[in-house]
């Protein structure tokens, strides 16, 4: 079960900026997020692993670790085909490798040095990286970077079948919160008591452009 904590207590315990890794995490396995349409999660649920035929291994599909960018992005599990959110359990080392497997999305000199370099990761890479604005409960964009990674092709297809410890679906606690958010403001709500995660892989931090 993800232990939570009031958005006060939250605030207290992360960056205000700078690009970081915010997750729910255990001593060996961290936490994504993904949204779906209910037949894709009905059966992510029931099998505890991605697949069915609703679910296409053809498109590219994206993961995040920080629950209130989840939350902006599904706009509270109120947009067509994310209505549902799952809490995806994976091991840490796994993670890892999804990480080491990231080439960005956009061209960065001080990574590739040239736009050959950049374009070459993207063809060898599975897996895109794309560091966002994160945003409070309210929707307002911070400082602080959050991290999304998109999964295609053979790490998709890894992912969904050999990565996943566990599947829970947290649309309820979603929309309690969200309700909560409404009626009650943002000092009751509560958050996935998240860290900062730090790889194990050093060389990740100046690849992923991760502030330590």
């Amino acid at each position: 079960m993800i232990k939570t904590l009031t958005y006060t207590n939250y605030l207290d315990r992360i960056p205000k900026d700078g690009k970081h890794i915010l997750a729910y995490q255990t001593d060996s396995e961290i936490v994504v997020y993904m949204a779906f349409n209910d037949a894709i999660a009905n059966y992510a649920i029931e099998h505890q692993k991605l697949g069915g035929s609703y679910f296409s291994f053809n498109r590219m599909s994206w993961i995040k670790t920080n629950f209130l960018w989840m939350m902006h992005r599904s706009g509270w599990a109120n947009k067509e085909n994310q209505n549902r959110i799952l809490a995806i359990w994976i091991k840490k080392t796994d993670f890892e490798r999804i990480l080491e497997q990231a080439a960005h999305s956009s061209y960065k000199p001080e990574i590739y040095e040239t736009h050959e370099n950049w374009e070459e990761s993207l063809k060898l890479k599975k897996v895109r990286l794309q560091w966002d604005p994160d945003h409070t409960p309210h929707g307002n964009r911070e400082d602080r970077k959050a991290i999304q990674l998109g999964l295609k092709d053979k790490m998709l297809r890894f992912f969904a079948a050999d990565m996943i410890v566990k599947i829970d679906d947290v649309t309820e606690f979603v929309k309690t919160q969200k309700s909560k958010l409404k009626s009650e403001g943002i000092n009751n709500l509560e958050v996935p008591k998240e860290e900062i995660f730090k790889p194990h892989n050093l060389d990740l931090f100046k690849v992923i452009g991760l502030d330590s």
